[in-house]
């Protein structure tokens, strides 16, 4: 399980370190910092996908995405009695990003290009990157480190190993020198990172994917644009927990059930309600609705990740139907950590319940993304030498 996540110079997390555990809550005003943390989340993903530079590049690059205030805030600053106002930078702008899990932690430090006149001058350059056994950093536990283009990694007979010297900046060391014999470990780390599933806001509109006849196969993970929602409600009926699904719609929609129909033109997910002489295909359902069954696909999967983070899960879900996907939610986190993010206060109250929750609440401050009520965990930042 993932302990602590740890973000360090980017937009308005000038440095935050949280405690996680199987099931946490990020809530908080609006920009207050929640959609960053999420943004930050799936940047440490795209490491092990080799496209962190290429999602940075979509934000407007990395000075686009760099922490805007001061390196620091004097005493009278935060007091108001000097005005916020430029200091002399004692360290390199970077951009970090970093996790501690309980097997294998990983640290990465994004920087400013300094290679001469190029069309790519604006790409971040990565600077280091470290993976480590446990969740706190120790020279005695460090697995594999890069510094600049060289990676080197530990040995069983606890040997340091150059596995390469001209790793481009552009690329990881998670994708690029993960080795079932040099680098086991990094490999081992890239896949659970690459298990990680991310759901942010499916689309209900009139022609959404999900709205649509599919072609359908097996489908034990829900894609991320639920276009194969039919397909993957009836992979859970068939190869996953078809009483846990009967109960989850039972319990938002009383008296309606969900099917599969196919035809010609593919899959077809219909549902059926009480007082109707027919089904109504996904087409005909409301966006609430639509998005409930897609949340339903996502949580029940018969394919459980490592980690789901859900972004805003209850958007354009009626009142009604939060208390049920908090009950989902609890469900899910039983074989899955969990994050989610969420402003819903009925969603974060329903789910506080919950034994084993972590709740962080986002606060700003001089424009800073403060976390007010979650213990900070042991986290040290890698020493890039």
């Amino acid at each position: 399980m993932i302990n602590s996540l740890a973000i360090s110079g980017y937009r308005s997390l000038r440095n935050i370190t949280v405690s996680l555990t199987n099931l946490t809550i990020i809530s908080g005003g609006n920009g207050t910092g929640k959609s960053s943390l999420y943004r930050a989340l799936r940047l440490l993903a795209d490491c092990a996908q080799g496209r962190i530079v290429q999602s940075l590049a979509s934000e407007g690059g990395l000075t686009s995405t760099l922490w805007a205030g001061p390196e620091s805030f004097s005493r009278a600053m935060k007091t108001g009695a000097q005005p916020v106002q430029g200091t002399i930078r004692k360290k390199a702008i970077s951009l970090k990003l970093g996790f501690g899990a309980d097997d294998y932690s990983y640290a990465i430090d994004l920087g400013l290009a300094s290679v001469g006149p190029s069309f790519f001058s604006q790409d971040p350059e990565i600077k280091s990157e470290h993976l480590w056994m446990g969740e706190v950093c120790r020279p005695a536990n460090m697995i594999a480190k890069r510094n600049g283009p060289g990676v080197t990694t530990r040995d069983r007979e606890d040997c340091w190993n150059q596995v390469s010297t001209q790793l481009a900046t552009f690329d990881s060391m998670m994708t690029h020198c993960s080795d079932p014999v040099q680098a086991p470990e990094l490999l081992i780390a890239r896949e659970q990172m690459r298990d990680w599933r991310f759901y942010d806001h499916f689309r209900t509109d009139r022609t959404a994917p999900a709205r649509r006849a599919q072609i359908g196969t097996y489908t034990p993970v829900l894609s991320s644009d639920g276009h194969d929602l039919a397909a993957a409600i009836q992979t859970i009926r068939e190869i996953g927990g078809h009483a846990q699904l009967d109960s989850a719609i039972a319990d938002a929609f009383a008296g309606a059930s969900i099917g599969v129909a196919v035809d010609s033109s593919g899959f077809i997910l219909e549902m059926e309600q009480p007082g109707l002489l027919r089904p109504l295909a996904a087409h005909e359902l409301s966006d609430g609705t639509l998005r409930y069954l897609l949340l339903v696909a996502a949580l029940l999967s018969p394919r459980p990740p490592q980690l789901m983070v859900l972004n805003e899960p209850e958007t354009s879900l009626h009142p009604e139907l939060i208390e049920p996907l908090a009950r989902l939610i609890a469900h899910a986190a039983q074989s899955t950590q969990m994050i989610v993010v969420s402003h819903s206060d009925a969603l974060v109250n329903a789910l506080t319940d919950q034994p084993s929750i972590a709740q962080v609440l986002l606060e700003k401050e001089l424009g800073e993304t403060v976390v007010h009520n979650n213990d900070e965990p042991s986290w040290h930042w890698p020493s890039s030498r």
